[in-house]
Order: C-alpha cells, then sequence, then structure tokens
C-alpha cells in the first residue's frame, strides 16, 4: 500500500508550545517561546515603513507576472549594498530570492551536496532547525559545544580545535549576528581568528544572518560576514528578513554566494538557480518587493532605521532589566545584559521549564531558550518571582 512504511514523526516541540499557550485559560501567562518581536502591549504590529510601502505597491504595480527563479533582483542587489558593502570591489557577489531564510539555508544545503560537500561543522546549541535541513539533504553534521551558559560566553578556544581539526572543503555554519538560540556573538577579534582558520584549512563558510539591525546596529551587524567572506575564495550567506521588516508570513530571504570572479561566480549561480527551479520553481515576490521599495526609497528608509532602532532599544533595554534581577539561587542573570539580539538560554534543566508552565504560565523551550522581546510591562518581574519559587523547589 502507498505510504504504509511511512512512520509518525513526532511534533515540533515549539509549534507544540504555541498550542499550548494559545490553549492555556489563565490571564497572567508569558509566552517566551515564539520567536517574533512584540511591543511592550505583546502585539506583533506591522512596521510603518512596511504599511507605506504596500500603500506603494497598491498604487504601482501593474502586473503579478513570474519574476523568474532568481526573483526580485532589485530586492537581492539592495540588500547585497547595505550587507556586503565595499567587499564587492574584490569579489564577485551575487544572489536570488527565496522563501525565507530557511529556504535559503535549504538552497545552500543542497549546493554544498552537489558540489561533494559530505560534513558541516556547527557550533552547538544553534537553532534547531539547522541540523534537520543539513541532515535531510545528505549532509553529516558535526556539532561542537562553543557556549558556556552560565558566563553567556563564546569558546573560542573550543571552536578554534574543532575547525583546526577539520578537513578541506568541509562546511562550516556561522551566525553572521544574535546567534539562536543564546544571544552569545564572537568579538571582533574571534571573528578576525575563525577567519584565519578558515581560511587556511580551506573550509567553506555558510553564514546565517536573520537578525541583522538586532543586535549592534543595521550598520555593525555585518562585521561578522565581511570579516570572514573577505577572508575566503568562496563564501555563502543565508539572509532572511523576517525579523528586522518584521515580515514573517511573507516569507522573505535570500541566498548570496562570494566567489574570487565572475565567471566561478556564473557557474555557481547557474547550479542555485535550477536547484530553485525544482524545488519552488519561483519564489513569492509581496515581501521582497516591500523590502526593494523601502531600502532604495531615502523617506521609506528613515522610517524603517528609526523603527528597527526602537525595536533593538527595546530588546536591550528588557535584557538589561533581565540581567538586574540578578543571582537567582545557583542562576546568575547579570551575564545575559551582554547578548546581542532576540534570544537567550538559561541553564534551566527540561524539569526546571515544565514547572514554570504548570505553577506560573511561563512558556519557554524545554531548552531553556526565551524570547526576550516576548517580555510585555512587567513580566520581568513577575518572571523573577517565579524563579526564586523555582530555586527553593529544588528541583533538578
Amino acid at each position: 500500500m502507498p505510504f504504509s512504511t511511512l512512520t509518525p514523526q513526532p511534533n515540533d516541540p515549539l509549534l507544540a508550545l504555541i498550542k499550548s499557550y494559545a490553549a492555556d485559560p489563565r490571564e497572567e501567562k508569558i509566552d517566551l517561546g515564539v520567536g517574533v518581536f512584540r511591543d511592550e502591549r505583546g502585539a506583533t504590529p506591522i512596521m510603518a515603513a512596511v504599511k507605506q510601502a504596500e500603500e506603494q505597491l497598491l498604487t504601482t504595480q501593474d502586473s503579478k507576472s513570474y519574476l523568474g527563479p532568481e526573483g526580485d533582483k532589485g530586492f537581492v542587489t539592495a540588500i547585497a549594498e547595505h550587507l556586503f558593502g565595499e567587499i564587492q570591489t574584490h569579489r564577485a557577489i551575487d544572489g536570488l530570492q527565496t522563501p525565507g531564510g530557511t529556504g535559503a539555508l535549504r538552497l545552500a544545503g543542497e549546493l554544498l551536496v552537489r558540489s561533494g560537500v559530505k560534513r558541516i561543522i556547527v557550533a552547538s546549541p544553534t537553532w534547531a532547525n539547522h541540523l534537520a535541513i543539513f541532515q535531510e539533504v545528505g549532509l553529516s553534521v558535526i556539532t561542537t559545544p562553543c557556549f558556556d551558559l552560565k558566563t553567556q560566553s563564546f569558546d573560542l578556544k573550543g571552536f578554534s580545535e574543532t575547525l583546526n581539526a577539520a578537513e578541506a572543503g568541509d562546511a562550516v555554519l556561522l551566525h553572521g549576528c544574535c546567534q539562536n538560540p543564546l544571544g552569545i556573538d564572537p568579538t571582533k577579534q574571534d571573528w578576525r581568528v575563525i577567519a584565519d582558520i578558515i581560511a587556511s584549512r580551506q573550509l567553506l563558510p555558510l553564514i546565517d544572518i536573520a537578525y541583522q539591525g538586532l543586535g549592534d546596529g543595521w550598520e555593525k551587524d555585518n562585521l561578522g560576514a565581511r570579516t570572514i567572506l573577505s577572508a575566503v575564495p568562496y563564501g555563502l550567506l543565508a539572509y532572511s528578513c523576517d525579523k528586522n521588516f518584521g515580515l514573517y508570513r511573507e516569507r522573505t530571504g535570500a541566498l548570496y554566494v562570494s566567489a574570487p570572479d565572475a565567471e566561478s561566480l556564473h557557474c555557481t549561480l547557474s547550479n542555485l538557480l535550477h536547484l530553485a527551479r525544482t524545488n519552488w520553481s519561483m519564489p513569492p515576490d509581496h515581501g521582497a518587493a516591500v523590502v526593494r521599495l523601502i531600502l532604495t526609497n531615502a523617506a521609506l528608509h528613515t522610517v524603517w532605521r528609526e523603527e528597527l532602532e526602537t525595536m533593538r532599544q527595546r530588546i536591550l533595554s528588557l535584557r538589561h532589566e533581565l540581567a538586574h534581577l540578578g543571582t537567582i539561587g545557583s542562576l546568575n542573570l547579570a551575564p545575559i545584559a551582554h547578548g546581542k539580539g532576540m534570544f537567550a538560554t538559561l541553564p534551566l534543566t527540561p524539569s526546571q521549564v515544565t514547572w514554570l508552565r504548570e505553577h506560573y504560565a511561563i512558556y519557554m523551550a524545554h531548552t531553556g531558550r526565551i524570547n526576550i522581546a516576548g517580555f510585555g510591562e512587567g513580566d520581568i518581574q513577575r518572571f523573577g518571582s517565579a524563579l526564586h519559587a523555582l530555586m527553593k523547589q529544588n528541583i533538578a
């Protein structure tokens, strides 16, 4: 019988958490699980610049015809100009539009396999879907623990040792900024060390950028990517506009290739276009058209940059408020102030996470990952009280 060999697959833990939160009748529940930006009222509003761009599209767009598998090239070029800057003067760089950053990662994984790459090195923990995507395309995923949750710090020595033991031709996944799920990024000096090792070991970097503008700022969050791509002949970069443009449901992303010359770039892009054609044929255009308008229209760009900075400052303020809770039992929250972006991971066990959900209606991933932007007005004080109560329970 058709499909008789299939076995049921487990539910995605985060999606299950979202359903549980929605079904919880308690009024003071706190959702720190789903990874969307929220304002102090708990809403995820459409950005004003996005609304204005959509109004322009409504009155000026004269066709819904296909754009081709490369998507909106104006969008791809506009992102590239802000992302790569002067690197484009000594590297051949181009890309194509994808259905979200996830589509870009999947396409990158398939290209790696087609190119003969067998392994990809990933600093752990990482976004859970990273592992699933790369395993699904047939890559062997080598995870290496590189973070200390108690001090909220990056282990450059451990990561360097793993990279130095890698084989030429191995791929390396790197979070360009605002690492998910920890919010712990390499320093400027760390990026230089990592770039030098990747270049000397002849490794292939795949950089994932999903939060540009929400860490150190729009112009600074590209430091890691520029440092890495300047040091190597080839590189890939997956980009998402979900968070910094608030286009979650529009699935707006891009995949870029950095190559040593135009001929090599053309060959690589031709393979990506072939893979894209057989995956989704043509990408959805609306979100990309919105981003293109925002980045190429001075007035819209100004409005959007102000909104983005407001979002960043809210996250920073929440980080410092959370860190101000200090030490609660064995849990020291102070180092969270030094993290970047929306996410942090607390050194809590799954049992402790479950206790917080059952007794205080606080929802977070079983790993202890929290979306800092999920805190509403007064939530952090309540969160601190819940942690104090938890620590008195001696739950392992």
